[in-house]
């Protein structure tokens, strides 16, 4: 009998935890849809700094920097023009690199031998200082039909109170960034 009682009791236990399950409310299920776009390019566009890649900066007199470092003499607009884009091409963001950008003031050194101790600064088209190496005011080029431009300027800037004579060269690249 006592087999009997206990066989019972575990049969009522398991019924009632069966119940307990099913009886549990079911949970809302939410459904939703993901939705995906992008766009593929064709391969770059061609591109020229004023017809060419070199923007020659004129001579100008140590004189015309005063005492003070951050002194600009020298400014010279130049073109970056984009042709044969891509006619889905909405824009093109430039952004810079190399080692001739001073990290410190995202100008550009002077690389050349027997060199003046001046940098050169790169301005937008709204004339603020571009920022090499921090990208701050790169410009971002729109494109439409294919085609593109943007109207910078460099010009010489002094890195002391007394401005040195001598050369001045230097470079640097810049990457597309095409949207």
């Amino acid at each position: 009998m006592l087999h009997k009682k206990t066989l019972l009791s575990t049969a009522l236990v398991a019924g009632l935890g069966f119940l307990a399950f099913a009886a549990a409310p079911a949970h809302a299920v939410s459904t939703g849809t993901i939705n995906f776009s992008g766009k593929v390019l064709a391969d770059t566009c061609t591109v020229a700094v004023n017809g060419g890649s070199t923007v020659t900066l004129p001579t100008v007199m140590t004189a015309a920097f005063g005492s003070a470092p951050g002194t600009t003499a020298g400014a010279t607009p130049f073109t970056v023009g984009l042709t044969g884009c891509d006619p889905n091409t909405a824009s093109a963001q430039m952004a810079f690199s190399g080692g001739n950008i001073d990290s410190t003031t995202g100008n550009l050194k002077n690389t050349a031998a027997s060199g003046s101790n001046v940098q050169i600064q790169l301005l937008d088209n709204g004339g603020n200082a571009i920022n090499a190496s921090t990208q701050t005011n790169a410009p971002n080029i729109a494109v439409s039909s294919g085609n593109g431009s943007t109207q910078m300027t460099a010009q010489y800037i002094s890195t002391s109170a007394t401005t040195s004579a001598g050369l001045v060269a230097s470079s640097v690249n810049f990457t597309l960034t095409y949207q």
